[in-house]
């Protein structure tokens, strides 16, 4: 599902945050997020979760929907951090689209973002400013972290995407494909790593045929 998207409001006696509050806070609302949905949420239950008051939610997340926003960007870094999608100059980039592959079927295919995308689905047409929040603090937040991989591949030379959001949309594209929404329906079970390797390597290889300049 990273720190919130919007500031912290400013703490009026100036202490610092506690970090174990505001991760028993990001816990309890992710929690709550996933069984009662957005609008079924409130901060007050949030607080009583997390057992602290409902004055220390509001100063670590202004409001609801930053708290929904932070709770999804957590759950995305913790699997999927913004580090992975980083160039190193020791490794090629057909390593690294490998790496970025397996973590990001590793997300998708994770219990609790499961369930977190069909609850999405399900309220789709009910809240669709909730969906908005879901989409740009989690699959926004992907698409962008890998557009900036590929502006930087063309950069220096290993690819050659003139667009490089398409680019990166059509990368998690192929990775999801039809299994992805065979899982999400309940047709399949998630997709095992034994499984995924194989699955990424041939997205990989598809990748770099279209975009790729590496000499291997």
């Amino acid at each position: 599902m990273i720190d919130s998207v919007s500031p912290d409001q400013p703490n009026p006696r100036g202490r610092p945050k506690d970090p174990a509050k505001r991760t028993a806070i990001l816990k309890a609302a992710t929690a709550l997020f996933l069984k009662h949905g957005f609008t079924g949420t409130s901060m007050d239950a949030v607080a009583k979760q997390a057992g602290v008051s409902k004055l220390t939610v509001y100063s670590h997340f202004s409001d609801k929907e930053t708290l929904f926003s932070s709770a999804i960007e957590t759950t995305c870094h913790n699997l999927l951090p913004m580090p992975i999608f980083a160039l190193e100059p020791h490794l090629s980039i057909r390593v690294t689209l490998t790496k970025i592959g397996l973590a990001f079927l590793q997300l998708i295919h994770t219990p609790k973002v499961v369930e977190l995308q069909r609850l999405m689905t399900s309220q789709a047409t009910q809240d669709p400013a909730m969906s908005q929040l879901f989409f740009e603090a989690g699959p926004q937040r992907t698409v962008t972290a890998m557009e900036n991989l590929v502006r930087k591949g063309n950069n220096i030379g290993l690819l050659q995407a003139d667009n490089p959001k398409q680019a990166a949309e059509n990368f998690f594209s192929l990775l999801q494909g039809c299994e992805h929404m065979r899982v999400m329906i309940g047709c399949n079970a998630p997709m095992t790593a034994s499984e995924a390797k194989p699955h990424a390597e041939q997205v990989v290889d598809m990748f770099l045929r279209a975009y790729g300049k590496e000499k291997e």
